[in-house]
């Protein structure tokens, strides 16, 4: 009896800096026991092998800042069965998002000497406004357990168990003091999406928003509270437009300019 074919998975990089696809190898041992389970087609952080589609999964990092990467996530999409975005980059636009409220052209122009080599777009964006994506898995990086759990889901054709509330709950677990309400640190806790473990604040810092906005993100509630504590609005928006700019409700509650 022929072996069945082994499902194949894809890694795909766009614009980011490879922290998310480092947090799929730094899982050591649960990524050999994957690799025996999966064909990894195509992942250029991990091996040189280049396999042809179709992938039964793929997972996409980082954003889409070039006119060669608009073109290049329709070919990715056409030749995926399944897609996962992971990381802020890839789901809210990363960090790059951020010449979003500025003049691209004249970055462009200040930094290199030949700017008319480039195809940079007028803006950042997140995947999902290029082709339908299956699931979003954000964080920057993602979060290992997480990953692990979205790839094996996807696999078995079941919807990933992530769960969707925010970093404020996992404070409320892990015994945190509200750095907010305690002493006035500037905190997006409120309106991001868990995942983290509530590091940042478990260090007594605010959370810095790099898994993006909750599914019922509130920053206009948010920014009433900034104000209690003396924070200024323009704090506010330069945080919520740190890690996530190019997506809702971050983006709008940011305004156009940071200045």
């Amino acid at each position: 009896m022929a072996t069945p074919a082994r499902p194949k998975l894809a890694v795909w990089k766009f614009a980011s800096c490879d922290g998310c696809q480092l947090s799929l190898l730094d899982v050591e041992a649960d990524l050999l026991a994957l690799a025996d389970r999966v064909e990894i087609a195509h992942f250029a952080e991990a091996t040189a092998r280049d396999g042809p589609g179709p992938y039964d999964l793929s997972l996409v990092e980082g954003s889409v800042a070039t006119a060669r990467d608009a073109a290049r996530i329709l070919e990715v999409r056409a030749r995926s069965k399944r897609l996962v975005t992971i990381g802020a980059c890839a789901t809210a636009g990363g960090i790059q998002a951020l010449r979003n409220f500025a003049n691209a052209a004249e970055f462009v122009a200040a930094v290199y000497p030949e700017p008319r080599t480039l195809d940079v777009l007028a803006e950042v964006t997140p995947i999902r406004d290029h082709v339908p994506v299956d699931f979003e898995l954000p964080g920057c990086p993602v979060d290992r357990g997480q990953l692990l759990e979205v790839i094996a889901a996807m696999l078995a054709g079941r919807p990933p168990a992530i769960a969707s509330h925010s970093v404020c709950v996992d404070c409320k677990l892990r015994g945190n003091t509200c750095v907010l309400v305690a002493r006035g640190a500037p905190c997006l806790g409120p309106v991001t999406h868990a995942g983290c473990g509530a590091i940042c604040p478990a260090y007594d810092r605010g959370c810095y928003g790099c898994f993006g906005p909750m599914e019922t993100a509130d920053p206009a509630a948010l920014a009433k509270a900034w104000r209690r504590q003396g924070l200024a609005d323009r704090d506010l928006r330069r945080a919520l437009h740190a890690y996530c700019a190019a997506v809702e409700p971050f983006r709008s509650a940011g305004g156009d300019r940071d200045a």
